[in-house]
């Protein structure tokens, strides 16, 4: 489903530095349906698309309600949100897209910092509404900083608990990921420094890595040899491209005509995934799971590319 225009029609100091953005469609309709973990696409008339977690329940597809941290460094995407957005003005989004999916389980264990609690939400909604046992841990510089933390104490009390780092201090991971269990989930987002702190406490108590989660909004960085040139046969486009030495995928295909969704052109987002049929691929994305890359059915072509000489795509 291509993009889509909505209006705004609330915008909410929710906390320091972050605000709501609430979205409904200007025909009236019910947005696309989505699960907790989604996110979707905001297309700003700038020209700018930012990624952005959907807040709200999944029930209520009269609206989406998205929320955006002021970057100090901004590259647009959250100055335009906080300066210039307005009620009554009209943008464009994409259909949901989910790589951070609540799976079924027994037991959750939560942990967000600053802005990575929104995906949050909506899994403490759905694993409160399966009776499932779950815990959301949630750190920020100060309470100030927080958005929703009230909410969150409102509605669940003590499964949820606050590590304001300016009172407490740092998330005690150790004692939050101890006793690993295969009942149990965790899902994590946050700062980069937050996620590689859970994912190296996680290894080293024991977690299996398949039940430790994350969702990152920027992309890791990679060691991997050097860009070789290579040759990918588009299958359904009926083409062969040859992809130049230091030429992404993505843009190897789009120079030869062929159409591939695209956003972010880091690996974070998931809107270029492509279906593999043959070839081996050298894995650059932060979104595919271990299981994922061994299986070797798709891909993200904005960083991804081939082991190998060639590849074959599903495009």
């Amino acid at each position: 489903m291509s993009d889509f225009e909505v209006v705004t029609t609330q915008l909410t100091l929710e906390a320091d530095g972050i605000v709501s953005v609430r979205l409904e469609r200007v025909d009236g309709q019910p947005l696309p349906a989505w699960q907790p973990g989604a996110h979707v696409d905001l297309v700003l008339p700038v020209g700018i698309t930012r990624q952005y977690s959907l807040i709200d329940s999944p029930a209520d597809l009269s609206s989406y309600r998205i929320a955006v941290l002021q970057q100090r460094n901004s590259r647009g995407g959250s100055e335009y949100v906080h300066v210039f957005l307005r009620p009554g003005q009209r943008v464009r989004i994409g259909a949901p897209r989910n790589h951070f999916s609540l799976d079924p389980a027994d037991e959750y264990r939560f942990i967000g910092g600053g802005i990575g609690i929104t995906p949050l939400l909506s899994m403490a909604r759905a694993a409160d509404a399966r009776d499932a046992d779950w815990r959301l841990h949630y750190g920020g510089r100060s309470l100030r900083s927080m958005a929703y933390r009230r909410e969150l104490r409102a509605a669940y009390g003590d499964r949820v608990e606050l590590w304001p780092s300016d009172l407490r201090g740092r998330l005690p991971l150790d004692e939050l990921l101890s006793a690993p269990s295969r009942r149990t989930l965790v899902y994590c987002c946050g700062p980069e420094q937050l996620i590689e702190a859970v994912r190296e406490t996680a290894a080293r108590v024991g977690w299996a890595q398949e039940d430790v989660r994350f969702e990152r909004f920027a992309p890791t960085v990679h060691e991997h040899a050097p860009d070789r040139a290579f040759e990918v046969e588009a299958r359904r486009s009926g083409t062969t491209v040859a992809i130049e030495q230091g030429e992404s995928l993505l843009d190897g295909l789009l120079r030869a005509g062929i159409g591939v969704s695209s956003s972010c052109r880091s690996g974070v987002c998931g809107a270029c995934e492509t279906r593999v049929i043959e070839g081996a691929v050298e894995h650059r994305d932060d979104i595919l799971s271990a299981a994922q890359r061994a299986a070797g059915e798709a891909m993200m072509v904005c960083v991804s590319r081939a082991r190998g000489d060639r590849l074959v795509l599903d495009v």
